[in-house]
């Protein structure tokens, strides 16, 4: 059974870090583009950030300004977002999805999971 599950979200305070985490079950998340989304109430899912199959390459949203980072974990069949310096406007539910080509459309990715949600407040 071919299964997503995202972990690491919470609350927290502005200017705090997280770490979210990928886990795939039933398929190899090396062999697709992994890419994480976002979506605030009322709000379009949105890209975040996207790495490439071979992990080579990586793209942010502009709105990121350097404060995320996407990496994977090939062993741990794994994938993650450190996320730094989170801000309000950052509170959303926060998806993991997998594909096979590279984009920022929602349309190009097959497998998703259910979504973490971070809430950034004082």
């Amino acid at each position: 059974q071919v299964q997503v599950v995202e972990s690491g979200g919470g609350f927290v305070q502005p200017g705090a870090s997280l770490r979210l985490s990928c886990a795939a079950s039933g398929f190899t998340l090396d062999r697709f583009v992994i890419g994480w989304f976002r979506q605030a109430p009322g709000a379009e899912r949105e890209m975040v950030s996207r790495i490439s199959i071979s992990g080579s390459s990586t793209h942010y949203a502009d709105w990121v300004k350097g404060r995320f980072t996407i990496s994977r974990d090939s062993a741990k069949n794994a994938v993650y977002l450190q996320m730094n310096s989170l801000s309000p406007e950052k509170t959303a539910v926060y998806y993991c999805a997998a594909g096979p080509y590279c984009g920022n459309y929602v349309a190009l990715y097959v497998y998703w999971g259910q979504g973490t949600q971070i809430t950034v407040s004082s």
